[in-house]
Formats: structure tokens, sequence, C-alpha cells
């Protein structure tokens, strides 16, 4: 039986905590979309399709240490598929060795129990702050 969405979110984050992203990336449909509407010129803002999220995504830990996620609030929305999560994940940049402290926004939606539609809301001036390209070494 597949897992509800809040479920399956807080599955995938422990992936990520685990660097699991092969696992991670399996939590995905096919067909999935991962946007980031905040994504600066030159970084990717529309990922089509599970292979191009794993592929976005292989790299990531090479790149982000995730120690944490101190804070996570999943909210259900009126369509029982979607829900908007409220956290943030704390580590540090592999490449520098400085804090990574990020607050982040998603809307996620899972049908079937993959992941369809996943809109990630974060800061990327946080993560240049932390001294490091991520975005250009996943591109």
């Amino acid at each position: 039986m597949p897992l509800p969405p809040a479920e399956l979110y807080r599955h995938g984050l422990r992936l990520l905590l685990e660097k699991d992203i092969p696992a991670w990336v399996e939590l995905w449909d096919e067909d999935g979309v991962l946007e980031f509407p905040f994504a600066p010129a030159g970084w990717p803002r529309r990922l089509e399709g599970k292979q191009a999220v794993a592929d976005y995504m292989r790299h990531y830990p090479d790149h982000i240490d995730l120690h944490d996620f101190p804070h996570v609030e999943i909210h259900q929305t009126t369509t029982p598929e979607t829900v908007v999560v409220e956290m943030r994940g704390v580590g540090r940049m592999v490449e520098t060795g400085r804090p990574f402290d990020m607050t982040y926004i998603a809307v996620v939606t899972v049908k079937n129990g993959r992941i369809t539609s996943y809109r990630d809301h974060w800061n990327p001036l946080a993560v240049q702050k932390a001294g490091a390209d991520f975005a250009g070494a996943t591109r």
C-alpha cells in the first residue's frame, strides 16, 4: 500500500540524511517534475522526469553534508495528494566546511505512492553565502 504524502515526504528526508540518493530518487514518478521557483540565473528552474531528478541529485552529498532537519511541519491541503512543508535543514558545505542552514517551503504532490510534483522554494543566497556553487556542480 502506498504511503500517504506526509509519510512519504518524511521517509524521503530520512533517505537524504542517510545520503541514499538512489533510494530518494525511487520515490519519484517517471514523469515527476521538480521546480525551483527562486533559482537564480544559470541554475535549473525545472527538471522534468525521474532521470533528470536523478542526474541533478546524483552528487548532492558531495556538496552538502546534511546532518538534521530540526524543524519539519507538514500541512495537509484541501487536495489529499498535496502537502505543504515548512522545514529547516542543517549541516555543512563539503567544499568549504562552512555551516549549511537552509529554510524551505515545499509544495509536494504524490500520486500512487510516487512524487509527481515538487516545488522547492529555497533561498539560493544562503548557499552562496556558505561559499559553494552547488547548482553549478550539479547542472
